[in-house]
């Protein structure tokens, strides 16, 4: 249920809470915006609690922000402030993945639209992994397309690690099988479709994965 705060005489409405932060909608220099608000855990020892959160905190700005480096597209970063332990993000106009398969399993599939989908995330990993970058938590609640453009935007990267480890790249994909597997019984086809499509994609723009595959 949606919550109204007041801060920094700025209206923040809560639309999703998880295990480590809140997220808001509000607004930053008059355009619509996201604070991701990474809240204590009241079983820490404060002071620890404190250096933990912050930790987390650059953590995910440092990452966000190589990841646009990258070529990813990702939310802007509007500000990062370390006392209330929050991020101010772009508010990205459009649909998740998620909603998008739902939409082709209910619906059919849209070859197109699919093809493009796809490729955009193949595409998108491959750019992380090759860079040395993990994602952590590559659901496909957390891949939008902007409206308009139909461009691929991840987000939340909470739980993101610099890493050229094939054993971490490997957990990353594995988070998404499972992710996709989750889906099947909603998306029907479009699962079976969808995960051999992505790996031929990734086969194809990840240059990391190629030496890996060599030493098996």
């Amino acid at each position: 249920m949606d919550c109204d705060e007041n801060v920094g005489n700025e209206s923040l409405v809560l639309i999703k809470q998880g295990a480590e932060a809140r997220v808001f909608e509000s607004t930053f220099a008059g355009r619509r915006s996201i604070v991701k608000e990474r809240f204590s855990k009241k079983y820490r020892h404060p002071v620890l609690d404190a250096k933990l959160t912050l930790k987390r905190l650059n953590a995910e700005a440092r990452c966000m922000t190589k990841a646009r480096k990258l070529g990813v597209s990702t939310p802007v970063l509007y500000a990062v402030d370390t006392l209330l332990h929050s991020l101010t993000l772009e508010y990205i106009e459009g649909v998740s993945v998620k909603d998008i398969f739902l939409d082709f399993g209910a619906n059919g599939i849209v070859e197109v639209r699919f093809d493009d989908v796809a490729t955009q995330i193949g595409a998108a990993i491959a750019k992380l992994h090759d860079g040395g970058l993990v994602h952590g938590d590559l659901t496909t609640s957390n891949m939008l397309v902007r409206s308009g453009t139909n461009q691929l935007v991840l987000i939340d990267f909470g739980l993101s690690v610099t890493s050229t480890l094939p054993e971490d790249k490997a957990v990353d994909l594995y988070v998404l099988e499972r992710a996709l597997l989750s889906m099947h019984s909603s998306c029907g086809n479009v699962v079976r479709i969808i995960i051999p499509l992505l790996l031929m994609v990734l086969l194809l723009f990840v240059s990391s994965y190629s030496v890996c595959c060599c030493q098996m």
